[in-house]
């Protein structure tokens, strides 16, 4: 494996009242990056949270990397207010229309590191170009905006394309794998190239198989 392997629970699967009850048990499992999922009502028909809640949540757990991803029409217009409020990676969509290789260079100007997303619909070959300027690749394993949705098996062969173009490219770039992820299907996931797994309903009631099915994978990649 490429990278050491990451589980970065996203907080949108915790309790939405007590955030910071949902970072403490992050952090008690063992794990360091918390995923966090931003939605403006436009790109996905959902809203959720905002700079404050990043601030708030770095303020009070400041060991912890914060993995932002940004569900947005125009995340060019975001990328200071969350690098401010304490983002350490940002991840922007590649579907939307704006100037995305500007944007990932804004938040490298930042200080912080960079994603780019790429939906189920989506052919992986459209992140193609901004590959050796990029941190991670997120691929979502399903349609963006609400939690609790099933595993798509699309995901599994971008993350495959996804291993093969990073060792011919040379490149060390993260392949995080979002949605539905679970303690029966995360093991393929790592197994084709993933490094770093975005769960959230599944981290907040099954933990502890979850971490270990994952990690067994790791230890027979």
């Amino acid at each position: 494996m490429v990278n050491s392997l990451e589980i970065a629970p996203s907080i949108l699967g915790g309790d939405h009242a007590a955030l910071g009850e949902s970072v403490a048990k992050i952090r008690a499992a063992g794990l360091k990056w918390v995923h966090v999922d931003i939605m403006d009502g436009h790109f996905v028909p959902n809203l959720s949270f905002g700079p404050a809640v990043v601030k708030a949540l770095k303020a009070k757990f400041p060991d912890m990397f914060y993995d932002v991803h940004l569900m947005l029409d125009n995340p060019n217009l975001y990328i200071e207010p969350f690098a401010k409020a304490g983002a350490d990676l940002i991840s922007v969509h590649v579907e939307p229309d704006y100037p995305i290789a500007g944007t990932l260079a804004d938040i490298h100007f930042a200080g912080k590191q960079s994603g780019i997303t790429v939906n189920p619909k989506t052919p992986i070959g459209a992140v193609a170009e901004f590959l050796p300027s990029v941190d991670l690749v997120l691929v979502m394993s399903v349609q963006p905006g609400f939690g609790g949705q099933s595993f798509n098996p699309v995901a599994l062969e971008k993350i495959s394309a996804l291993a093969k173009m990073r060792e011919e490219m040379k490149l060390s770039f993260r392949i995080e794998v979002d949605g539905g992820i679970t303690a029966a299907n995360v093991a393929e996931c790592v197994r084709r190239g993933a490094d770093t797994i975005v769960a959230g309903t599944e981290f907040f009631k099954n933990a502890q198989a979850l971490l270990e099915s994952a990690n067994s994978a790791q230890r027979g990649a």
